[in-house]
């Protein structure tokens, strides 16, 4: 009469680098488990501490005297329960795998891209989506003609004082100096130019060589009309707060 050998058990693998489902077979030796696992965690045979966890119990070492003739038949194997790798190399010897800063990242050329048949792109223009929708001039027309109004309805004008609002927080002032396209930013519409009472803008009034207006290095900025707004607001002094009326 032959022994049936005993069935395969799937448990839970992890490690500092991984976590997986295998099923393994309880007539493995510890030493032949440890090899199996080396292509699964990236950790030597050698360097392995395998613990041994089953839902709320005590973790439980996995360990033999002997580990080349020790069978994991001998230790409590249930259906899913999680057995950790440990590295026990030292830090230093260790190789992180979730560390992707030195790995060279790939970036297709563009003509292979567009030329692909099942990328988002491909899908894009069979939907007839975005700039491949026929009626996408006429959405671009409404986004110039939104920011147009947003000029007018807060009264921006040429000349006229006003400050920064959010998402800048220092609530810098200056004086609008120009209104209109600026082709060198990317964004369809109209750009605020304003000159800075201080020099904590990006540029001189200028972008690309093509200048829009004049003013000290660092003091131009450009934003959109909803970043503007115009009131009596007094030039900011040397220190940040405005100029003393009274002293």
């Amino acid at each position: 009469m032959s022994m049936q050998a005993a069935a395969d058990v799937p448990l839970l693998i992890s490690s500092a680098n991984s976590s997986s489902e295998r099923r393994i077979s309880p007539s493995w030796t510890i030493a032949q488990f440890k090899t199996r696992l080396e292509p699964i965690t990236g950790i030597p045979a050698s360097s392995q501490k395998l613990n041994l966890r089953i839902g709320s119990q005590d973790v439980a070492a996995l360990e033999a005297a002997d580990e080349e003739s020790a069978q994991m038949s001998s230790f409590l194997l249930q259906a899913y329960a999680e057995i950790y790798v440990m590295d026990t190399r030292p830090a230093g010897a260790r190789v992180d795998f979730n560390d992707v800063s030195s790995v060279e990242k790939y970036t297709m050329p563009t003509t292979d891209y567009e030329s692909r048949t099942d990328s988002v792109l491909a899908w894009k223009k069979a939907q007839k989506l975005g700039r491949f929708d026929p009626s996408a001039p006429d959405l671009e027309q409404q986004r110039i003609n939104a920011l147009q109004r947003e000029a007018e309805e807060r009264g921006i004008a040429v000349d006229k004082r006003c400050r920064l609002l959010p998402p800048s927080s220092d609530d810098r002032r200056g004086t609008v100096r120009y209104i209109g396209d600026v082709p060198q930013i990317p964004g369809l519409g109209l750009w605020i130019g304003i000159a800075l009472d201080e020099p904590t803008g990006k540029n001189d009034g200028s972008i690309q060589g093509q200048r829009y207006f004049e003013c000290a290095t660092n003091s131009g900025v450009f934003v959109r009309p909803e970043r503007v707004e115009v009131g009596d607001f007094a030039p900011l002094d040397d220190f940040g707060g405005e100029e003393m009326e009274e002293i």
